[in-house]
């Protein structure tokens, strides 16, 4: 064949590497491990008391200078919400038309995928629908009428109007971390990135609230354990019920 006419070929899906072996899935114990690792991670913050001695460094007794604040509110509040719910259309809207990196999954992966992202988004706020636990800023020492009460206290009240825990901003980003699960055998590079980048928002988002006096530091600790924890219990049990032939699709 002649060379030219070869080299004007377009590649074939396994001469482009699209239908390349996935790397092997990653055992559930490991996983595990991991999880654990991270619970006694936040198990060991709220041990140490850290919270309101943080929240104390942008709090006075007359509230959170930044609590109202165009940058924290408007934008990093608001506009990360929206941003948020932006990301989660276009990821429903993958489910037809993927993104590139996500073409080597099958169409129940990206399925799983958003089902993942948005029990995540569902789950953050039944759980601070059942808290006693106030926000900082409605301390009697910010300003406000509570007193301080660990989330570990459960029934017990703190005098405030509760519903605090754990932190529900924090979920516009940590409600991605699907996204690493069902990447990462497919598309490890894009995995990591997807990590990276999900884990940064998640700081960045819980930071700003602590900021505001929204949240303390464990509560987004806890928003992003939680859904770590769900987005690896929805995908190894997808991926139990996979066959061969459907990864393959």
């Amino acid at each position: 064949m002649d060379a030219r006419v070869a080299a004007a070929r377009p590649l074939s899906a396994d001469a482009a590497g699209v239908n390349e072996p996935r790397l092997p899935i990653p055992s559930l114990p490991r996983d595990a491990v991991f999880l654990a690792l991270g619970l006694l991670a936040v198990l060991a913050w709220d041990a140490a008391g850290l919270d309101l001695g943080v929240s104390r460094l942008f709090g006075t007794a007359v509230g959170f200078a930044l609590r109202d604040h165009w940058l924290t509110e408007g934008v990093l509040h608001n506009g990360a919400r929206w941003l948020a719910w932006a990301l989660a259309i276009v990821l429903v809207v993958g489910i037809w038309r993927p993104l590139p990196f996500a073409r080597r999954l099958s169409r129940r992966e990206r399925v799983a995928w958003v089902a993942a992202t948005l029990a995540c988004v569902i789950l953050i706020p039944l759980l601070k629908r059942v808290s006693l636990t106030s926000c900082p800023w409605s301390l009697a020492e910010f300003g406000g009428t509570a007193s301080y009460v660990s989330h570990w206290l459960v029934g017990v009240a703190d005098g405030g109007p509760g519903r605090c825990f754990p932190a529900g901003h924090a979920t516009a980003a940590f409600c991605f971390l699907p996204g690493y699960f069902v990447l990462r055998q497919a598309a490890p590079g894009a995995a990591r990135a997807w990590l990276l980048a999900t884990l940064a928002a998640g700081l960045l988002l819980g930071g700003v609230q602590v900021v505001r006096g929204a949240h303390y530091v464990s509560h987004s600790l806890w928003t992003a354990w939680w859904c770590w924890a769900l987005s690896l219990a929805m995908l190894h049990a997808m991926r139990a019920r996979t066959s061969p032939r459907d990864a393959a699709q």
